[in-house]
């Protein structure tokens, strides 16, 4: 499987040969072998993609084609559920259960871009106060957009990006992670079963350096569209910035989870809280930028609903994620691993109370003893200053901080330098709409984690970048607005005595 780069239509190998092994999370081992892109084959991807936007039919193609054609892709993915489910599941370490919902996302993501381009008016009039002058606001496509994407949802946010690029009438050229690109490749196969023209789509299978950081400095690249972690989305904007090229950055976050004991009155209010918190710490194993990794829970009910939570957590099970009845799967990597196990460390020796899980769990008949499986971990007692706090752990992680007002609530909320999402649990109505609207995060959940709508915009405040995906608004990120001004009386204006 070494011809996985798609340029100018063509399946290839990388110019130079090299390949990577991309490896099972679940026990280790090599689960396939791709072509590792380099620069020459970076380069070639954006000149295929100049061509087809220049001289090709697809910016050209009316609307309702564009739609069709998404349309039919959406029908592919339904068709090829399973199959692509099974190869996320494989890849990420995440449950089978999470990859069908992955493809229903993304096959969700096809058909909205596709009703929103279709559904638009054209343009709109301008009122010059004048007869004289029509004058027009149009939207034309951006151009060649470099569309780079993270490990975690592979399929997923490739869809967020190249369903409204193509929508637009852009080219492209994708370039998924290196650990996680197996999906990404299925879903070139169907861009061009589809038909869509040669050139349009390219694929760059290889690692953020060298070939992230070429496509964003590339003078050819109108756009850069990049979803990772902060140190790398900083690089790809400076990158952008020599050429003033258009750049949109999803960069994680570190997400409040506020719990208000009146949401925990009744015994059915406690369940469904607690349940809630760990479906937003713990699903794919913490590694959701979304992931309600920060507990923040009022004073008074934090013992029962601490011990609560992390008895949960000692029994949700863990396994490689095509297994029967298994809830968590591995980490994506033994980088990841490390990671996690270093910032558990750290956040002990600086005063954590460990209330679940810890560390890696012992080998068993599910688990095999090479893969990169972390223990869903609960820390209590936990405060501003600690680095497991501040910082995107990426893991199966949870910290937990109290409040006694609802002051102090949003103070801690806020108290964050990302602000992606974040969400407000209480039985008082107007007290969760008035602390969800004093939330500086993106996405706000009252009584929910986790869920998105294609037709709502997503995006973060601050660090966790700039642009939104998805919504009308996701769709205008690969578009130039255009003023077109008619003089319909054409006469010499006589500026110049001359």
């Amino acid at each position: 499987m070494t011809d996985t780069l798609c340029i100018d239509g063509v399946w290839r190998p990388a110019a130079d040969g090299a390949t990577r092994e991309i490896i099972d999370p679940a026990d280790g081992s090599v689960l396939a072998t791709v072509a590792e892109a380099g620069v020459r084959d970076a380069d070639a991807a954006v000149a295929a993609a100049r061509r087809a936007f220049d001289s090709g039919p697809w910016p050209r193609t009316p609307v309702m084609e564009r739609a069709a054609l998404l349309r039919r892709v959406a029908d592919l993915l339904v068709r090829d559920r399973e199959e692509i489910a099974l190869t996320e599941s494989r890849d990420t370490g995440k449950t089978l259960a999470e990859g069908r919902v992955d493809v229903d996302d993304v096959t969700a993501a096809f058909r909205w871009f596709a009703t929103l381009v279709e559904s638009e008016p054209a343009g709109r009039v301008v009122d010059a106060g004048t007869p004289d002058v029509h004058s027009s606001v149009v939207h034309e496509p951006v151009g060649v957009c470099t569309l780079i994407t993270p490990w975690n949802y592979p399929l997923l946010q490739a869809s967020w990006k190249v369903a409204p690029a193509l929508a637009a009438g852009n080219t492209l050229v994708l370039k998924p992670s290196e650990l996680t690109p197996l999906s990404t490749v299925h879903l070139l196969g169907l861009l061009a079963e589809a038909g869509l023209p040669a050139g349009v789509a390219g694929l760059v299978t290889g690692a953020g350096d060298p070939v992230g950081a070429r496509l964003a400095v590339h003078p050819d690249v109108d756009l850069v569209s990049f979803t990772g972690g902060l140190a790398s989305g900083t690089k790809v904007a400076a990158a952008a910035a020599a050429t003033v090229k258009k750049v949109a950055l999803e960069l994680g976050g570190k997400n409040p989870n506020v719990v208000f004991a009146d949401a925990c009155a009744t015994q059915d209010g406690f369940d469904a809280t607690v349940d809630q918190a760990l479906n937003a710490a713990f699903a794919h194993s913490g590694q959701v930028c979304s992931a309600g990794s920060r507990l923040i829970v009022e004073e008074s009910v934090r013992e029962r609903f601490v011990a609560e939570l992390a008895a949960r957590a000692d029994r949700i099970r863990l396994g490689r994620g095509t297994a029967p009845d298994v809830e968590c799967g591995p980490l994506v990597s033994a980088a990841q691993l490390a990671k996690v196990e270093a910032h558990v460390a750290d956040a002990l020796a600086e005063g954590a109370v460990l209330r679940a899980g810890g560390g890696r769990p012992a080998p068993g008949p599910d688990l095999p003893a090479g893969g990169f499986f972390h223990s869903p971990t609960v820390l209590d007692r936990c405060h501003r200053e600690m680095r497991v706090v501040r910082e995107e752990v990426f893991g199966p992680v949870l910290t937990v901080e109290t409040f006694r007002t609802e002051e102090e609530a949003v103070a801690l909320a806020n108290d964050t330098e990302y602000g992606l999402a974040g969400a407000v649990f209480s039985a008082d109505t107007a007290r969760a709409r008035r602390v969800a609207g004093r939330l500086r995060h993106g996405t706000v959940w009252i009584n929910d984690f986790h869920p998105y709508l294609p037709q709502a915009e997503w995006g973060g405040y601050g660090r966790s970048g700039t642009g939104r995906e998805l919504g009308s608004a996701g769709l205008a990120e690969y578009r130039e607005t255009k003023h077109v001004y008619e003089n319909l009386r054409p006469a010499a204006v006589r500026w110049f005595a001359g």
